[in-house]
């Protein structure tokens, strides 16, 4: 059994108040929730322009520009090497751009951010392979989940109160796994633990979540309920979704940015995305 990692305590995001809001970012759409503390007066929850990242002489982003509205669900597509994983890593601080701007919502630089502070500020991430802890019951999966200034264990012994208690019924409520609130979490199905570890993130209260391939090894049904999952979360929070599967993405998306060569190829509806020659023709193969 492979070990889950402990999460790190959070430490307190670093904003900025006195910046002004830069130009060139428009208001794309405006989601009903805001977020605590977050400065979106623009409509925008992200903003990347101009990003390029080099792995050895390798451009993985070249001139990346990607706006996500806030409450908005967006789709990225792209053949393997289009630099999908590399602009997660860049929006949660594990890689640094070499140029280029990137702000959660007008006043978090994000360059200038640690991976925890990112993550603190209201960022979450989900991988493609689900990493719960699997000694642990699903209850107590989402209870560590919470954000505390306490250590992992501490916050195992301590007493929850009413509030973080109806917090955890409602996620379990969420992700349709309250009948098996008790059940370890190792013994849950692939798609159950995909379920359990967006529930963690969403215990974090995260004002932007990025899911990475959330359906690869689920069932119809799972997938199906995935699909309802995300559309119900969109509005209270903002969605990025990275998707090879595109059914999936047909069934959730309202508007899809391609990439290819690190670079925005197309944006627009999945339909526009797949009549446009250039998308036909480097990722369709027709």
């Amino acid at each position: 059994m492979r070990a889950a990692p402990v999460p790190e305590l959070m430490l307190e995001p670093a904003f900025d108040p006195n910046r002004d809001a830069g130009s060139g970012r428009d208001s794309l759409g405006l989601g009903r929730v805001a977020g605590q503390g977050l400065d979106v007066r623009h409509g925008t929850i992200l903003t990347l322009e101009d990003i390029s990242v080099s792995f050895d002489g390798f451009k993985a982003l070249r001139d990346l520009n990607l706006y996500i509205g806030v409450g908005e669900l967006r789709c990225i597509i792209g053949p393997n090497g289009a630099g999908k994983t590399t602009l997660m890593d860049v929006i949660t601080g594990k890689t640094r751009p070499d140029t280029g701007k990137a702000w959660f919502g007008e006043t978090l630089d994000l360059t200038r951010l640690s991976e925890v502070e990112i993550a603190q500020a209201g960022i979450g991430r989900k991988f493609q392979k689900p990493t719960v802890f699997e000694a642990l019951s699903v209850f107590e999966n989402l209870e560590l989940a919470q954000k505390t200034d306490k250590s992992v264990w501490a916050s195992l012994r301590a007493k929850l109160t009413g509030e973080q208690k109806d917090r955890i019924d409602e996620v379990l409520a969420v992700i349709r796994l309250d009948a098996s609130r008790n059940r370890p979490a190792g013994l849950l199905s692939h798609g159950q633990k995909q379920f359990l570890e967006i529930g963690m993130l969403l215990m974090q209260d995260p004002q932007l979540l990025l899911l990475d391939e959330p359906v690869a090894g689920m069932t119809d049904a799972e997938t199906e309920f995935t699909a309802e999952l995300f559309k119900s979360l969109a509005g209270q929070h903002s969605l990025m979704v990275v998707e090879h599967d595109m059914g999936f993405v047909g069934s959730i998306a309202d508007h899809v940015t391609v990439l290819h060569q690190g670079h925005v190829l197309a944006e627009g509806s999945l339909a526009d995305v797949q009549a446009n020659e250039q998308v036909i023709e480097v990722y369709l193969g027709r």
